[in-house]
């Protein structure tokens, strides 16, 4: 336990250490690009279950462009949901998991209320301490099967 803290420190240290001395080429995301098999759901999902607003979309890709306010996701509709192949996180290369941030302790347990009961969302597991505390964390899988997980880290 104390060394996964002391693995932290030392990242975010790093971090900020880099960033004073400013010899960073980046500064954060810019955007996140999903792949998703159901277009419509999956943008419903971000748009009415955990209120976020669509800010664009591009019909012939076809896109849905979708913002919290500070994190911009970009949703692309694969070509054929019916061949698409389903993400394996210990098998692919590529994204695990997508983590954002929750407000507090109860905008977590809110967000897990409201996406229990979405049809096609699969919980993972509900908010539970993230090793050890005081951290809490839940893991679900989006309607289109993009692993999400929801943080609050006072």
């Amino acid at each position: 336990m104390l060394k996964i803290y002391f693995i932290i420190l030392v990242s975010l240290c790093s971090i900020n250490h880099a960033n004073a001395v400013g010899n960073m080429l980046t500064k954060g995301f810019n955007h996140v690009g999903l792949t998703v098999s159901d277009l419509t759901a999956s943008s419903e999902f971000f748009i009415k279950t955990l209120g976020w607003k669509k800010v664009g979309e591009d019909t012939n890709y076809p896109a849905v462009f979708v913002s919290d306010g500070a994190m911009l996701l970009t949703l692309w509709q694969t070509s054929d949901a019916k061949t698409t192949v389903k993400f394996s996180r210990k098998n692919n290369v590529g994204l695990h998991h997508l983590a954002f941030s929750a407000a507090s302790f109860e905008a977590l347990d809110e967000i897990y209320h409201r996406v229990k009961g979405v049809k096609g969302v699969v919980v993972e597991f509900a908010p539970e301490l993230a090793y050890g505390g005081p951290a809490k964390h839940m893991m679900i899988r989006e309607p289109s099967g993009n692993r999400l997980e929801f943080m609050f880290r006072p």
